[in-house]
């Protein structure tokens, strides 16, 4: 398969992957953490109107979503593609950094927990997940990765 072929569909996968994970967690995590009596979070408008009564606890899990869902994306697109896996990386925390400032500016949320999730949810976990997909991808011997021409 062609280079370029295999990053472009390594960046889409990455993409698909990691929002699977975030909306997985997201769905999950009214199970997990009840959300406060009340609050509907069924609409942006009721979420938006109920933020109020979130505790420390109720941010738990869109953390780990945004966290999470970066690193697996990340960690998809580095590991599938061909060459420039950091760039390929980066470029999904970049996206998924593009989703969480739209997430800030659309819900008031607490500013910690905007500095916390913008700060430590997207690129230092795109980053972490390219460290773990070069070492995954790295042959037993611990040499440089080499490809044979396909």
């Amino acid at each position: 398969m062609h280079a370029t072929i295999r990053n472009v569909l390594a960046l889409v996968a990455g993409i698909i992957i990691g929002s699977i994970v975030n909306m997985g967690l997201i769905a999950v995590s009214g199970h997990v953490i009840a959300p406060p009596g009340g609050a509907d979070m069924t609409t942006a408008e009721g979420l938006k109107a109920s933020m109020h009564l979130f505790e420390p606890k109720h941010f738990v899990f869109p953390f780990l979503a945004h966290a999470l869902g970066t690193f697996a994306g990340a960690g998809v697109a580095a590991y599938i593609a061909s060459s420039r896996q950091l760039l390929l990386a980066m470029t999904i925390g970049a996206v998924f950094l593009a989703g969480g400032i739209s997430m800030v500016l659309m819900l008031p949320s607490p500013i910690w927990f905007d500095v916390l999730d913008l700060g430590g949810a997207y690129l230092p976990m795109a980053w972490l997940a390219w460290k773990l997909a070069s070492a995954a991808r790295r042959p037993s011997g611990g040499g440089p990765v080499r490809h044979a021409r396909e």
